[in-house]
């Protein structure tokens, strides 16, 4: 299989070279040349699958070029043994056609650990063949950090730096970056919000020249495609639990970045039949706004209790954009080029295409934790922020009558105390087991400033050997 770029310029390339690259060369993001499509047949038999084999049956066709079936075998078992629910992804019913898809079982309880924890162990085994040393650069609003670090700290050929707006990610979450040890582990807090650590990280994609020439610089942000192929395999896992093929399910999805629900997308086009891809934003609604006016531009970012999802530029909305523009490259780039200087308005046929999928919604502070309240009074089961929104838009959406709609938990409750303590439930969360003494464990990171040169020249003074 091959890849190409949104803006149409640079050179299509296969898995292998895609994982290393993460941003095209011609500043766009890399996208399947066609796609894997499952026959009802195939997707009637993933029902009697677990969730490992489920995962090799999707993403052998992405890969089947570059890694042998046996070994990737390996890859994808060693990945998901280390959850702690045996499903992997569960399912909890909250009401007649209400569901959660629990997400957030992996080691650093966010669903960014589904692709995370492969992507550090598929690097691994391309860095070893290859006998080569790569710098992983991202970007974090509060899980990616963590998993990515948890994915990648065993890595000998990788040194790691996460950037996260100082003082606005949950005491958690920075705790699940800051104390994890390891001389290749760099966290850099970054006096500013997370779009100007997003920024940071795509310019020093375009331009690298700040690094040794033998250190190419890797993306684990939903940039990457290996991210997104990963989070394909849990719609199908949901979906086929509760009966697709023979009836078609929606999803609600809490996202800033739009990478989860464009995995959600691309499972649509390979067989999946969804009915409705529901959007679901915080204040920040970025999102939201284009589905209700066709505009595409940026706001002030507002700090909120879903911090996963503040942010004001959704990065992977372009791979939807090239779908949405017949796959026109020049039309994409002229577009992106157009954001840089002004909002942007998309064309109808686009929008037509856009509305023909997905709807959305947009949940504030106020709401979600009226929402967080309200499941836990009607029965018991405790949301994170980001969830309640997944599930307060899932409540709003205008759904044909029987259409079972799946949302996505997508963090575990004890990363937001805060956001509990204020909807007034009284029930605190808790940790696991395996990070109870996060709170006693010793934390290391630098704050730096806003700025991309200082950012720049700490990478370049604490590469290892």
């Amino acid at each position: 299989m091959k890849y190409i770029s949104t803006r149409g310029k640079a050179p299509a390339l296969n898995f292998e070279q895609v994982l290393l690259a993460g941003l095209a060369s011609d500043g766009g993001l890399y996208v399947p040349e066609s796609l894997p499509v499952f026959s009802k047949a195939e997707i009637t038999d993933m029902a009697a699958m677990d969730y490992p084999e489920l995962a090799q049956k999707i993403i052998t066709p992405f890969v089947s070029d570059c890694i042998p079936s046996d070994d990737l075998a390996v890859i994808i078992k060693e990945t998901y043994a280390e959850f702690r629910h045996g499903a992997v992804a569960p399912l909890v019913q909250l009401g007649s056609n209400q569901w959660v898809l629990e997400l957030f079982h992996g080691p650093t309880l966010a669903f960014k650990d589904f692709a995370l924890q492969l992507l550090g162990r598929l690097l691994d085994y391309v860095l070893e063949r290859e006998h080569r040393k790569v710098v992983i650069m991202g970007a974090t609003s509060g899980d990616t950090g963590s998993a990515a670090i948890e994915g990648c700290k065993r890595c000998k050929n990788i040194d790691i730096f996460i950037l996260h707006p100082h003082g606005r990610v949950s005491d958690v979450q920075r705790r699940q970056m800051t104390t994890v040890q390891g001389s290749n582990i760099h966290n850099l807090a970054v006096e500013g919000n997370f779009d100007d650590c997003q920024s940071m990280v795509k310019a020093s994609f375009i331009d690298k020249s700040f690094l040794p020439e033998d250190r190419s610089l890797v993306a684990v942000n939903s940039i990457n495609w290996a991210r997104i192929m990963a989070q394909i395999v849990y719609y199908f896992y949901a979906a086929v639990a509760l009966g697709a093929p023979s009836r078609s399910v929606a999803f609600s999805v809490p996202t800033g970045n739009f990478g989860d629900i464009f995995a959600g997308y691309l499972a649509s086009k390979m067989g999946l039949p969804i009915e409705r891809l529901i959007i679901a934003t915080n204040q920040n609604d970025v999102l939201h706004r284009v589905l209700t006016s066709g505009t595409y531009g940026r706001s002030t970012l507002e700090h909120s209790l879903s911090p996963s999802m503040d942010i004001s530029v959704s990065s992977n909305f372009e791979r939807l954009l090239f779908d949405l523009y017949q796959r026109d490259g020049a039309a994409i780039a002229k577009l992106m080029d157009d954001f840089e200087n002004a909002d942007i308005t998309f064309s109808a046929e686009a929008m037509k295409g856009l509305k023909g999928l997905f709807s959305s919604a947009r949940v504030d502070d106020e709401e979600t934790c009226a929402q967080i309240a309200k499941t836990w009074a009607e029965c018991e089961y405790l949301l994170d922020p980001h969830s309640a929104i997944g599930v307060k838009a899932a409540a709003n959406a205008k759904l044909k009558p029987g259409t079972p709609v799946i949302s996505l938990a997508t963090a575990h409750p004890a990363k937001f105390p805060s956001a509990i303590e204020q909807a007034g439930v009284a029930q605190a969360p808790t940790l696991p087991l395996h990070l109870d003494d996060l709170f006693e464990r010793t934390e290391r990171f630098e704050v730096l400033a806003n700025d991309l040169s200082s950012v720049q020249n700490f990478m370049a003074a604490n590469l290892r050997a």
